[in-house]
């Protein structure tokens, strides 16, 4: 076959000849793309065009794209329905850039299609998820979720200061897990992060929302930013006292376009803290069983997260990109562009028994 090909070639380049010299180029182009085909797809790929989208979804499972893309099961997926917040955290990597908040009933459509794909809990937060119409917006997703999808997980992570004991009355046996986010036990530093109110204080309300999960057999859980503020802080003892299933360290992470870079809301440099200080943090803390450390490696790569949109966040570049909204293209077509690492979501016990039906705690 290959001794025809310059052959055929010699044939058309002399029927091309034949034409008038001004037409010569416009008529040469043709067969040299053809012999350029014929030579070189047989090998199949070098004139290939690349596909749309596929290094993305590749890039996503964290095996920096070797091997066959598989699909990704959004087993767990945090959901920050709204942007809007109450405090005003130093650090915070979701600001209030919008007011935006998705109808209930194509924020269930959303949920529903998680479901369907394979989610198994769910974790709302915001902002502050409690803000959006007294938390009663965010008690119907609860319910939802638990009564009628049958997820085996529903959690929150909220600031804890708009909660009130009747929404525990209304909406609690449906709830999982509530984490409460406090980054020091003192209250000025507390004040010093943005984790202020007036006169409401804090850790004193902190004690509050315990009780109330106590009694309304909620799983209590604790997330921490460890920042240039508390990184010196001992917090074994309330964190005992207050014995959460878990208690959540994370260290202080930069986003650009969130608190970080010229179109942020926040500048969080002055909360940054080295990976040794953050080590020096883990290792003070060390005796406290409950605690699981999530470095800025562990972190930002490991979560799948849907913004107020239901788009979900790709963080693999230091900046969050948006998907396409599940909405408009279905969860396994979004989810390609999350950023999502699966295994990195594994190692730092992303996967744990989440539901309160299995935790057998004493209430």
């Amino acid at each position: 076959m290959w001794m025809l090909v310059p052959v055929a070639f010699a044939g058309k380049l002399l029927s091309a000849f034949r034409k008038p010299l001004r037409s010569l180029w416009s008529s040469l182009v043709p067969w040299v793309l053809w012999l350029r085909a014929t030579l070189w797809l047989p090998g199949g790929q070098s004139a290939r065009p690349p596909q749309p989208g596929r290094g993305e979804a590749q890039g996503s499972r964290g095996d920096g794209g070797q091997g066959p893309e598989q699909p990704i099961t959004p087993t767990s997926v945090n959901y920050h329905f709204t942007r809007q917040c109450n405090y005003k955290c130093g650090f915070c990597f979701h600001t209030a850039k919008t007011s935006f908040v998705l109808p209930l009933d194509e924020a269930k459509r959303g949920l529903r299609l998680l479901q369907e794909a394979g989610m198994e809990k769910i974790n709302f937060s915001g902002g502050e998820p409690f803000i959006h119409d007294r938390g009663e917006y965010l008690g119907q997703l609860v319910r939802f979720c638990k009564e009628e999808l049958r997820l085996p997980s529903v959690s929150i992570v909220s600031n804890g200061s708009l909660i009130r004991e009747r929404w525990f009355r209304t909406y609690g046996e449906y709830l999982d897990i509530l984490a409460i986010s406090c980054d020091s036990f003192d209250e000025q530093v507390n004040v010093l992060i943005g984790r202020g109110q007036g006169k409401k204080n804090h850790v004193e309300n902190l004690q509050t929302l315990r009780t109330w999960c106590r009694d309304y057999r909620v799983a209590f859980k604790i997330n921490s930013v460890i920042n240039r503020f508390n990184v010196d802080e001992d917090m074994r003892e309330q964190i005992k006292a207050l014995n959460p299933v878990r208690w959540k360290v994370f260290q202080c992470l930069l986003i650009e376009g969130e608190n970080s870079g010229e179109d942020a809301l926040r500048e969080a440099q002055q909360f940054i803290i080295s990976d040794e200080e953050f080590e020096g943090f883990l290792d003070r803390h060390k005796d406290v069983s409950c605690l699981v450390p999530e470095s800025n490696q562990k972190m930002k790569d490991s979560y799948l997260i849907l913004d107020e949109y239901m788009r979900f966040l790709n963080c693999r570049n230091g900046r969050k990109d948006p998907s396409k909204s599940i909405l408009d293209v279905g969860v396994e077509e979004a989810i390609k562009f999350s950023g999502f690492d699966e295994k990195m979501f594994l190692k730092r016990g992303g996967k744990y028994v989440w539901s309160k039906a299995d935790l057998k705690l004493d209430w």
